[in-house]
């Protein structure tokens, strides 16, 4: 079996170095004009992206440009003009969307590969071989797809490229076509400015329907002076909802038999599905989340890494990653469409292991005082003298039982409160640009020789 690749996000530097580090063998990063990323991006300074690029190649990984905006008329005028220095500076592909962007990369840089975004929504195969006809090299499945319509689109397409996702943030809109951001903040999803309205905090209370059919509170109705619309318990109830940071501003929601019309997507989780992806011939296996931390990227790469080197030896899955994945901020996971229903002894065997692996993000090891033999910590959440830790580094991780910590000043300290604290632990020098976390549970096998693992 061919090792697929495996292919990282990267919103700065910092990120892009980290995924390569721990194992990603290409990157994915746009600029905030023509990509669906425009906040925590630091690729739209060029001297950046030109970084990165070089940065990627001298690795020997391969560097993808983000341009799959469906852009409206204003956008088109100076694309070409705008992305001509981008291009110069030879990224290995572009991932782009808008057919109408497509036909003017095409005429004016005929050699420059391009990608077919998952917003385009490809489901099948003959949407396949429609761009392939038209030049592109590789297609980003949509993300509705289960495992074995994939396998059916790569037997039907066996020269074609093929890329999923297999973690990260889940749209409830097909692949990105959502209009909640839109309609509630006149911030278009599609223009690279999601608010991400499905995933606020929400607050619910009772709303009725005044005699134009509006959606009012209980209050703005009474003091209106109007009767509230009285409705049955079967019929559907209109609710308000406030959202917690927007006090006092209330927007219409409808719920009925089936459930409320705004939600909140689980996060993906597809690592249990690599060894079928690799066997399936996927030649990309993406991980989303540009906007997220170094730490994050650090933890997926590291852990689909070993999946992926898994499955092509032939090893089933080590269900010590669930636990390292779950210790990752998630709304919950979920394999999204890949498989429909999950086999009841799977699910015990998925849930078990998440729960028992799990650590939380406490720390960046970020200097080494030689005299005190003491690394440096700039600490992220909080956690104390008597945890066990999990130094995370890209020659391997290891488990340290933390038996003393020390402040600035060389005064022992029991406990690291949180964030905007500096701590020194009694790590080696290996260990300067590891992260840390603290075990939720603690292992049950331990690594004593902390240098033996962090030092290649």
């Amino acid at each position: 079996m061919k090792t697929p690749e495996l292919l990282a996000p990267a919103g700065s530097l910092t990120m892009l170095e980290t995924a390569l580090a721990f194992g990603a063998t290409a990157i994915y990063a746009g600029q905030p004009r023509y990509s669906l990323r425009v906040r925590n991006n630091d690729f739209g300074d060029i001297n950046v992206l030109k970084q990165g690029i070089d940065t990627a190649h001298a690795k020997g990984a391969k560097f993808f440009l983000v341009s799959n905006i469906f852009p409206h008329g204003n956008k088109i005028r100076h694309y070409i003009d705008n992305m001509a220095p981008v291009i110069a500076l030879k990224p290995d592909a572009m991932i782009m969307s808008d057919p109408g962007l497509i036909m003017m990369v095409r005429e004016t840089w005929p050699e420059m590969e391009i990608h077919l975004s998952v917003q385009s929504n490809t489901v099948n195969s003959a949407a396949v071989k429609f761009w392939q006809k038209v030049g592109l090299k590789r297609i980003i499945l949509s993300r509705e797809l289960s495992l074995d319509q994939v396998e059916e689109i790569r037997q039907a397409c066996p020269d074609m490229e093929l890329e999923v996702f297999v973690h990260g943030a889940l749209c409830i809109a097909y692949s990105g076509r959502c209009l909640l951001s839109g309609y509630f903040n006149h911030r278009d999803a599609n223009q690279g400015s999601c608010t991400n309205s499905c995933r606020w905090d929400y607050k619910t209370q009772k709303g009725v329907v005044d005699a134009s059919g509006d959606v009012l509170t209980q209050q703005a109705a009474q003091a209106r002076e109007q009767e509230a619309l009285e409705r049955s318990p079967e019929a559907d109830q209109v609710y308000m909802i406030e959202e917690s940071q927007r006090e006092g501003s209330y927007m219409p929601i409808e719920e009925d038999e089936h459930g409320t019309y705004v939600m909140n997507s689980k996060d993906l989780r597809a690592i249990e599905h690599v060894k079928r992806l690799v066997e399936i011939g996927v030649d990309s296996l993406k991980i989303e989340g540009r906007t997220k931390s170094p730490y994050y990227v650090a933890r997926t790469v590291q852990s689909y890494r070993r999946a992926i080197d898994d499955a092509v030896a032939g090893r089933e899955l080590n269900p010590e990653l669930l636990g390292q994945l779950e210790g990752l901020a998630n709304r919950g996971y979920t394999s999204g469409f890949f498989q429909r229903h999950t086999p009841e002894a799977t699910q015990n065997y998925l849930r078990g292991y998440s729960e028992s692996g799990r650590s939380l993000y406490v720390g960046d090891v970020v200097g080494f005082d030689a005299a005190r033999g003491l690394a440096q910590v700039a600490v992220k959440n909080r956690f104390a003298v008597g945890d066990w830790l999990e130094i995370i580094a890209p020659a391997g991780n290891v488990d340290v039982l933390l038996e003393r910590m020390e402040s600035t000043d060389g005064a022992a300290m029991p406990v690291a409160p949180g964030s905007g604290h500096i701590v020194w632990l009694p790590l080696p020098e290996s260990a300067v640009g590891a992260f840390v976390a603290r075990y939720i549970h603690p292992p049950e096998v331990v690594v004593p020789d902390v240098e033996s693992v962090l030092v290649p």
